[in-house]
């Protein structure tokens, strides 16, 4: 059946002229005529039988069915794009390795270790997207994924990668020369959260044996990478996986609060879909990265 579409020219120059709100500086981005891209959007508006644009004097103002199909088309051209790219970069030994990763497990963990894995594979052009929320490997184009919780996601196959261990930590000012002997001295503190982990506070009192009141109140921060900034500047007592602020405990910036690390309920694991398992890129990410948390 032939798809109801436009050619792909014309999409390029109304994106360009949405972005823009400007035939001419959308001409000078595409390297054509100002006549030309006119001339493409006024197909694209015959084609689709409504305006895009309106023409307001001298300016260009997009229309409610311009904006909404300059968001969706967008998109489009993103993934065409993207899926070009990957193919262009593609050849049987070789390829590109699109990964989601958690943005601090990221930044302090993976990224720093990146360049034996660069200068082992340079065939393999890894693509790095940082996810926080659960997404769906069958509808985004992702690989392989670091993934924290249990294994009980379907369809895909787990490598253990390591534990975790939390504990109490605070910029050396808070504490004020005071030494806490327990998870009770806590309470004179704000305790900062971690949206995505909302029982961390609840998981350590409960581990250490400690009563725990209001432990989910305090202010809330995306990623730990906030909230180690937060307890850099003082804001208050974070409960953060170790290995995350080892530089900042080395150098003093960040002190343990209470010396009682507690083991997480979950792990750290690479993830991808079953099917994957012989992909080239995959195989060769996966033996590296097992192979760097021995």
């Amino acid at each position: 059946m032939r798809r109801i579409l436009p050619s792909l020219g014309a999409l390029q120059c109304f994106d360009a002229a949405a972005r823009q709100l400007s035939f001419t500086r959308a001409a000078e981005e595409l390297n054509v005529t100002q006549s030309a891209v006119s001339r493409q959007i006024r197909l694209l508006e015959e084609f689709l039988g409504r305006a895009l644009f309106h023409r307001i004097k001298q300016r260009l103002v997009l229309t409610e069915a311009g904006e909404a199909y300059a968001r969706d088309i967008r998109d489009v051209l993103d993934k065409a794009e993207a899926a070009t790219l990957a193919l262009m970069a593609y050849s049987g030994t070789s390829g590109a390795l699109n990964l989601a990763i958690l943005p601090t497990f990221g930044s302090r963990w993976l990224v720093p270790r990146l360049g034996s894995f660069t200068r082992r594979y340079p065939e393999i052009q890894l693509n790095l997207l940082t996810r926080l929320k659960p997404f769906d490997f069958a509808k985004e184009e992702i690989d392989v994924a670091i993934h924290f919780g249990d294994t009980s996601w379907p369809g895909v196959e787990y490598h253990w990668l390591m534990d975790e261990e939390t504990v109490p930590v605070c910029a050396p000012s808070l504490l004020a020369g005071r030494v806490l002997t327990g998870p009770a001295d806590l309470a004179d503190f704000t305790l900062l959260q971690q949206t995505t982990r909302p029982q961390a506070w609840a998981d350590w009192f409960e581990a250490v044996g400690g009563q725990a009141k209001n432990t989910g109140k305090g202010p809330r921060f995306e990623q730990f990478y906030m909230v180690i900034q937060a307890a850099l500047a003082g804001l208050g007592m974070a409960v953060l996986p170790l290995f995350l602020v080892q530089e900042e405990l080395a150098s003093g910036r960040l002190v343990v609060a209470i010396d009682h690390p507690v083991k997480s309920r979950n792990a750290y694991y690479l993830v991808h879909p079953k099917s994957k398992h012989d992909a080239y890129p995959v195989q060769v990410f996966r033996d590296w990265i097992l192979g760097e948390c021995e």
